[in-house]
C-alpha cells in the first residue's frame, strides 16, 4: 500500500533535541505569551484580512448592488476595499435605462457616501483613490500646471550661417536658452558649448564657427500626459508633481470635492495609485529652485544633461535629479499627506517610479505600499518595507495580483496562494488585491473585469473556498505584523549614482522612460537602482540565508545603520558624511562589505569638488590598509560566502534550497518564522535556525491548528509544492512533555479504496444530473464543454470495519500535482489579454482538483480542497457502512467566457468612451480552454500517523 502522510507532515520536523536556556521567571511567563499568540493566530483580528481595490466603471453603480457586493466581500473574508473609479465599460442606453454620470457629480458622492457607510456598518475598512485612474490630474488641471517637461530640440546649422530660427514652441512652452555644440558622426559634442543670446524676431544670431554644428534649444514645457483610464468627467492633463500650486489646486478641486461624502466616518487612507507621470523632469521656476538648493546656477550647465558625457556631466545630472525629488517630496507627498490629516484620514501611496522619488521619500506618508513578486529581485514591495522597518511604520501594504495568471479568469486559488507567499517574503503584511471589479446582475457572466487584472470575485466558480484562502491569508498577515523584523543585512541602495545617471531627452529620440538602465534616459530612482545592482546581488544575499532590506544614505544620515551587516554594491558616489557615518559604524563592529568598486567621490557638482579627496581617503582606511575593517570583494559572486563567513546564517538549509524562502520575526519572548516553497516541486532539506530556545512549535496557518515540537538544532524539512509554515521558538524553562515524530507503522499493510467511479453529478447552473461511471473533464462532453460553475459530485462510501481503527487515519486524497514548465522567456501572452509579451506570475502547478471544492460526508462539512497536498481528513467523519461523500466542486470562468468568445469570429471585448471609441481591446483565444474538475483519481486512503493522538493538523482541526 502506498501511504501518504497526512496533510501536516508535507511540513514535518524531525528534532534533534539541543537544550541551552535555564528556567526563567517572569509575571506573564512565556508560555502564556505564547498561548494568546496561538489563539490569536487561529482566530485573527480582522484588520489583517486581504483587502481589495474595487473598480467602479463609469462610474454607473447603485446602492443595492454595492450593498450585495460589500456583504459577498465580508462573506468571503475579505477584510475591506480600495474604491477606484475608472473607465466606463458600457454606453448610455435610453433603452435600457444605463447611464454613466460624471466623476464628481452629485450621484458619484451619493455612492461613495452610502458604500462608506455600509462598509463602516459591517465593520469592514473602506479607502479612496483620491481621483479618477492614475497619476492625479483631470479636467481641473490647467495646462500651466500640468506636468513639465525639459524639452530640447536639436537644429543642425550649416558652416558660415549667421542666424538660426527659433522652432516652432508648443502651447505653454517657456523659452530657457540656446546653445551652439560641435557635432561629430551626427554626435553632440558638450565638452566645448557657447551659450547663445537671447531670440529676436524669431531668430538667433550666431557666431562664427566652422565644421558641422548644431544649437540645442531648451525649454520648459509640458509632456501632455493625460489621465490613465478615467471616469467619464475625469478626463484631463496629469499634474504637475514639483509644484505646490498644482497639488493644491487638485486638492481643492478634487479632494475637498470628494470628502463632501464622508460625514463623521472618514475614509481610513486615502490612496495615491502608480505615479508613473512619464518623462516629467523640469516645473515652471526649477532654474530657481536648483540655484537655492545646489548653491550654482544651472542654466550654464543644460547641454550636459544631454549628450555624451563629460568631466562634470554626472556631478551635474546629479543636482539635477536630486532636485527634482526633493520638490516631489516637499510639494506632492508632504502636502497630501498634511491635507489628510486635516481630514481626519491617513495618507497611502505607492513611492517609486516617477517622479524620481526615493527610499527615504516613503517617511513622508502614513502608509507607504509597493507592488511587484519578484522577491529575489529588486521589488517595489521590499522597497516599502524596508522604509517601514526604518522609519518604525509596522505595517506594510502591497498591491497584489496584478496580471495574475493572464489572460483574465485564469486565476486560481494556488495561484492566490503562491503569488501572496512572494508578496510576504517581500515584507508585504497587508494584501490589496487587484482586484475587485463592480459588476452589475445585467451584467453577462463572468461579469465586467478590469483590463490588467484577475478578478476574485464570486463570479469565479472557486469562490466557495475563498473564504479558505482568506483565512490563511489572514493569519500569515497577522504574524508578519508580530514583533520587529529580524533583518541581518541592509543593502546600501545607489541613490546618488541613480542621480548621476539621469539623462534629458531630445525630442525625436527614446522617451524618458526607455530602456536599458543604466546609462538610458530614466528619471525613476528605482529604475536606475535596479539596473545598477543587477540581478544577482539580492539572490546571494537571500540564498545565503539571511534577509535583507534596504537602506539609502538619508536614512543612514539620520537613523544610522541598525543591521548588523551593510553592503555597498558597486558605489561610485557617496556623501561625505554617510561615508563618516559608515566608517564609524565598521569601526565599532558592524560589518561592511564592499562589492566591485569602492566610493570614489562625493555626489553633486561643489561637494564633488570639496570633499571626493576625503572620500577616497576613508576607502583607503576602511578597505585597503593593513588590519582594516572593511571587507572589499572584486567579485560579486563571493558576497554569500563572505556573509557566512562574518555573521552566524539566520536559515542554513542542506541541500541548499534556494526555492525556500523565509521571514524571521523577532518578539520579546520569541521568534517567528515564516517558510514557503515558492517552486512547482517537492522540495527536502534540513534547516537549522538562529535561536536559543527549549521549546519550538509548527503551526499551520491554512488550518490554524498548531503542534509542539523540540526545540531543534537540526529541522528535516519536507515542503510540497508552494506550501508554507510557520515555526515558533520560545523559552519555556520547564520542558514539558512534546510530541515526537514516531516511526511507528500499523501491524498489516491496509489497502485505499479507488473513488474513481460511479459518481451522480448535479451541475448546478444547469439544473442538469448526470451519472458519470469513470470521472472524466467536462470539457470532454458537448453539453458541459464551456461550463463555468459549480458541480455536486454524490457517491456512496462503504467502509470496512478494518479501516476505522484508533492508529488509523483515513485521508480523501486527490492525487498529487502535475508540474507545468515554468516560462522564463517572452511568451505568447501578447496575443491574449496582457499585451506584454512577458509571462506573468501563477503557480506552476496543474491541480488534481480544478480549482477549489468542498468535501462533506453526510451532509457535514470536513473541509477544503485547493492546494497541494490535495487531500483532507475524514477520519472523524466516518463510520463502518454506507457514507454519504458529497464533493461540490468549482472550475474557472473563463470557460464560459470562451463560450461566448468562440461565437464570435473575432472575440473582442472593448471597453469604449462615449463617443465610442474603444480604450483598449482584450483578446482571449479558445487555447485556455481548462479542463475541469478532477484529473486523478480520487481514493480513500488510510494512513498510520507519524504522532500520536490528537489528530494531525488538517483543514478539518
Amino acid at each position: 500500500m502506498s501511504r501518504r502522510p497526512p496533510r501536516w507532515h508535507f511540513v514535518f520536523l524531525v528534532i534533534a533535541l539541543n537544550l541551552s536556556s535555564q528556567v526563567r521567571v517572569q509575571a506573564q511567563s512565556p508560555a502564556d505569551l505564547i498561548a494568546d499568540l496561538r489563539r490569536s493566530f487561529k482566530k485573527p483580528p480582522d484588520d489583517c484580512r486581504i483587502m481589495m481595490r474595487w473598480w467602479w466603471f463609469g462610474p454607473s453603480v447603485t446602492q443595492a448592488e454595492l450593498e450585495r457586493e460589500l456583504r459577498t466581500m465580508k462573506a468571503g473574508g475579505i477584510g475591506g476595499v480600495e474604491v477606484q473609479t475608472t473607465y466606463p465599460l458600457e454606453l448610455d442606453n435610453s433603452l435600457t435605462g444605463f447611464r454613466n454620470y460624471s466623476f464628481l457629480s452629485e450621484e458619484h458622492l451619493d455612492a461613495l457616501r452610502f458604500a462608506s457607510e455600509k462598509a463602516h456598518e459591517l465593520g469592514l475598512r473602506f479607502d479612496l483613490t483620491l481621483g479618477s485612474g492614475w497619476p492625479y490630474g483631470g479636467p481641473t488641471v490647467p495646462v500651466t500646471l500640468a506636468a513639465g517637461r525639459l524639452r530640447v530640440l536639436v537644429v543642425s546649422v550649416p558652416e558660415g550661417a549667421g542666424s538660426v530660427t527659433v522652432p516652432d514652441m508648443e502651447g505653454g512652452d517657456q523659452f530657457i536658452a540656446a546653445f551652439l555644440v560641435g557635432t561629430v558622426q551626427g554626435k553632440i559634442v558638450t565638452e566645448n558649448v557657447e551659450r547663445l543670446s537671447d531670440p529676436r524676431d524669431g531668430r538667433i544670431l550666431l557666431p562664427h564657427f566652422e565644421g558641422p554644428h548644431a544649437v540645442l534649444f531648451f525649454t520648459a514645457s509640458r509632456t501632455g500626459q493625460q489621465v490613465k483610464r478615467p471616469a467619464i468627467g475625469a478626463e484631463g492633463f496629469v499634474l504637475d508633481h514639483y509644484d505646490r500650486a498644482a497639488i493644491q489646486n487638485y486638492l481643492h478641486a478634487v479632494g475637498d470635492r470628494l470628502m463632501q461624502a464622508f460625514g463623521s466616518h472618514p475614509p481610513y487612507a486615502i490612496f495615491s495609485d502608480s505615479l508613473e507621470v512619464y518623462g516629467s523632469n523640469w516645473t515652471s521656476d526649477f532654474l530657481k529652485e536648483f540655484q537655492a538648493r545646489r548653491g550654482y546656477d544651472l542654466m550654464p550647465y543644460l547641454p550636459t544633461l544631454i549628450g555624451e558625457p563629460g568631466s562634470a556631466t554626472r556631478e551635474i545630472r546629479h543636482d539635477w535629479g536630486r532636485t527634482l525629488t526633493e520638490l516631489a517630496n516637499e510639494n506632492y507627498l508632504m502636502p497630501l499627506r498634511n491635507w489628510a490629516s486635516q481630514h481626519g484620514t491617513r495618507f497611502r501611496s505607492q513611492n517609486y517610479g516617477t517622479p524620481p522619488l526615493t527610499l527615504s521619500s516613503n517617511a513622508l506618508v502614513d502608509l507607504p505600499e509597493g507592488e511587484g513578486w519578484q522577491w529575489k529581485g529588486f521589488s517595489a514591495v521590499r522597497w516599502a518595507a524596508s522604509a517601514n522597518h526604518l522609519y518604525g511604520r509596522p505595517i506594510t501594504s502591497s498591491e497584489t495580483w496584478t496580471w495574475l495568471h493572464s489572460p483574465v479568469f485564469r486565476a486560481t486559488p494556488l495561484d492566490m496562494k503562491a503569488a501572496a507567499d512572494s508578496y510576504f517574503l517581500e515584507g508585504s503584511n497587508q494584501l490589496i488585491g487587484h482586484g475587485w471589479p463592480y459588476s452589475p446582475e445585467s451584467a453577462a457572466e463572468p461579469g465586467w473585469r478590469f483590463y490588467a487584472a484577475a478578478v476574485f470575485n464570486q463570479h469565479n466558480p472557486w469562490w466557495l473556498v475563498m473564504p479558505d484562502v482568506a483565512r490563511y491569508l489572514q493569519r500569515t498577515s497577522y504574524l508578519l505584523r508580530q514583533g520587529k523584523a529580524a533583518v541581518d543585512v541592509a543593502l546600501l541602495l545607489p541613490t546618488d549614482d541613480a542621480w548621476a545617471r539621469f539623462t534629458a531627452t531630445i525630442d525625436g529620440t527614446a522617451s524618458a522612460t526607455a530602456g536599458p538602465f543604466p546609462p538610458g534616459a530614466s528619471i525613476s530612482v528605482n529604475e536606475v537602482e535596479a539596473a545598477l545592482l543587477g540581478k544577482r546581488v539580492i539572490q546571494q544575499i537571500l540564498e545565503a540565508g539571511f534577509n535583507v532590506d534596504f537602506i539609502d544614505a538619508e536614512a543612514i544620515d539620520k537613523i544610522g545603520i541598525p543591521y548588523p551587516v551593510l553592503v555597498l554594491p558597486n558605489l561610485e558616489h557617496l556623501p561625505l558624511t554617510t561615508y563618516r557615518k559608515i566608517e564609524g559604524y565598521a569601526r565599532n563592529g558592524g560589518a561592511v562589505i564592499a562589492i566591485g568598486n569602492l566610493p570614489l567621490r562625493a555626489p553633486g557638482l561643489k561637494q564633488s569638488e570639496s570633499d571626493s579627496s576625503l572620500v577616497l581617503q576613508i576607502s583607503q582606511e576602511l578597505f585597503r590598509e593593513p588590519g582594516a575593517p572593511g571587507h572589499f570583494l572584486a567579485d560579486e559572486a563571493d558576497l554569500g560566502q563572505t556573509l557566512a563567513r562574518v555573521m552566524k546564517q539566520d536559515v542554513s538549509l542542506s541541500p541548499p534550497a534556494p526555492d525556500i524562502g523565509f521571514v524571521h520575526r523577532k518578539l520579546p519572548f520569541a521568534d517567528i518564522y515564516f517558510l514557503a516553497n515558492t517552486a512547482n516541486q517537492r522540495v527536502r532539506t534540513q534547516g537549522a535556525f538562529r535561536v536559543s530556545a527549549d521549546q519550538a512549535e509548527l503551526w499551520d496557518p491554512v488550518s490554524g491548528a498548531t503542534r509542539t515540537l523540540s526545540a531543534a538544532s537540526a529541522v528535516q524539512l519536507s515542503f510540497e509544492p508552494y506550501q508554507s509554515c510557520i515555526l515558533v521558538f520560545y523559552h519555556q524553562g520547564l520542558v514539558s512533555k512534546r510530541t515526537q515524530i514516531s516511526a511507528a507503522k500499523p501491524n498489516a499493510p491496509l489497502s485505499a479504496l479507488d473513488l474513481a467511479s460511479n459518481w451522480s453529478v448535479t451541475f448546478s447552473g444547469l439544473g442538469r444530473t448526470v451519472k458519470m461511471k469513470t470521472l472524466h473533464s467536462w470539457t470532454d462532453d458537448a453539453d458541459t464543454k464551456y461550463y463555468s460553475g459549480t458541480a455536486v459530485y454524490e457517491k456512496e462510501l462503504k467502509v470496512p470495519v478494518a479501516l476505522l481503527k484508533p492508529d488509523i487515519n483515513l485521508y480523501l486524497d486527490f492525487g498529487p500535482g502535475t508540474p507545468i514548465p515554468v516560462t522564463t522567456v517572452a511568451s505568447d501572452l501578447g496575443a491574449d489579454a496582457t499585451g506584454s509579451g512577458t509571462p506573468r506570475m501563477q503557480a506552476w502547478l496543474d491541480s488534481p482538483v480544478r480549482e477549489g471544492a468542498l468535501i462533506f460526508v453526510d451532509n457535514r462539512l470536513v473541509g477544503a480542497v485547493w492546494l497541494p497536498p490535495y487531500q483532507v481528513d475524514v477520519t472523524q467523519y466516518l463510520h463502518a457502512g454506507d457514507n454519504q461523500l458529497k464533493i461540490v466542486v468549482g472550475n474557472l470562468a473563463i470557460n464560459e467566457k470562451l463560450r461566448h468568445s468562440a461565437d464570435s469570429p473575432s472575440p473582442l471585448i472593448q471597453c469604449q468612451t462615449r463617443e465610442k471609441q474603444p480604450r483598449l481591446k482584450l483578446i482571449q483565444s479558445a487555447k485556455h480552454l481548462q479542463p475541469t474538475p478532477f484529473l486523478w483519481r480520487p481514493r480513500l486512503e488510510p494512513n498510520h500517523p507519524s504522532y500520536a493522538k490528537p489528530n494531525p493538523l488538517n483543514l478539518s482541526s
